[in-house]
């Protein structure tokens, strides 16, 4: 499947401009739904899945600050502190959107890293050219694993059994299968 520049969807633009802003801050992946949607997977999704690697009080601020003065905005609170330490430093999510008068779809879910699974698909982070995207996602194994063993949804099957026919022949079936005994190992206890 190739995509043409001309086939940029408003995610393709949302991501890449959210992108360009973090990757001066900090490592960063695009893992869930939106990678099965960037190869061509057709369904709806308000929210891109990120994990970004935890950075200080400090690091975070100027990060916030950055996402604000590129036009963005996080639905939670304007306080890149409440953001920080009521949310992500606690271990949860939060959304950002593009600054306008309504809260609309896209909508950028980020997170710190939850364990050494999420540190792995940092490291493990890859740019993967059939989406002729420029960000970096988590591996096609890891999406592939994530889907079938821990978040198993019929959509979420489906993403999986979409990227297995995209990368058929073209990734390790062993890597996903020990990503899966990780995730029952840390995530299924």
């Amino acid at each position: 499947m190739e995509r043409k520049i001309d086939d940029r969807t408003i995610l393709d633009k949302f991501v890449e401009d959210f992108c360009n802003v973090v990757e001066k801050h900090c490592r960063y992946i695009i893992c869930s739904g939106f990678v099965a949607i960037a190869h061509g997977r057709t369904r709806g999704t308000e929210d891109i899945d990120m994990i970004i690697e935890k950075l200080s009080k400090e690091q975070f601020l100027r990060f916030h600050n950055d996402l604000i003065n590129a036009g963005f905005k996080c639905m939670q609170s304007d306080s890149g502190e409440v953001i920080y330490s009521t949310y992500l430093n606690k271990g949860n999510s939060v959304r950002y959107v593009t600054n306008s008068d309504s809260y609309a779809p896209p909508e950028m879910e980020i997170k710190f890293p939850k364990d050494e699974l999420d540190m792995e698909q940092l490291r493990q982070r890859i740019k993967l050219p059939l989406t002729q995207l420029d960000v970096y996602f988590s591996s096609v194994e890891s999406n592939i694993a994530f889907k079938e063993e821990y978040l198993g949804t019929d959509k979420d099957f489906e993403d999986a059994k979409h990227l297995r026919i995209i990368y058929h022949g073209k990734f390790d079936e062993d890597k996903v299968n020990k990503i899966k005994g990780e995730i029952k190992r840390l995530r299924k206890k």
